[in-house]
């Protein structure tokens, strides 16, 4: 949910990460992209409605928001992870657990049918 919801913003990228083998702190990574400091807060603003919304979810904290190049909003089980391009290329934390499993997430237009080949 908080992937669909960071792409409904026009989040790039997101990639959902399994880390509970390697963490134990934490089930998922939700790693996402922004192109700027106006979509990092609409990105991080609409997961945090989406999910009080739809679960009654509120993340337990939230850290970045000042600088907003990369925010983070943690809700125990999930984290969400949501960089400006240039933060997410530094800290890449897709090539940091690359040992861990993916877990398959796709485009509404992809589950649908309707993306281009």
């Amino acid at each position: 949910m908080a992937a669909n919801a960071a792409y409904a913003k026009g989040g790039l990228d997101p990639v959902i990460i399994d880390v509970a083998p390697i963490l134990g702190i934490c089930d998922v990574f939700v790693v996402v992209t922004a192109t700027n400091d106006r979509q990092v807060k609409a990105i991080t603003d609409h997961v945090q409605a989406e999910l009080a919304d739809r679960f009654g979810r509120r993340p337990r904290s939230i850290e970045g928001t000042d600088a907003r190049r990369w925010v983070l909003l943690d809700y125990g089980d999930v984290v969400v992870h949501v960089f400006q391009t240039e933060e997410r290329s530094t800290y890449r934390l897709e090539r940091l657990y690359v040992d861990a499993d993916r877990i398959d997430w796709r485009t509404p237009e992809e589950r649908t049918g309707s993306a281009s080949a």
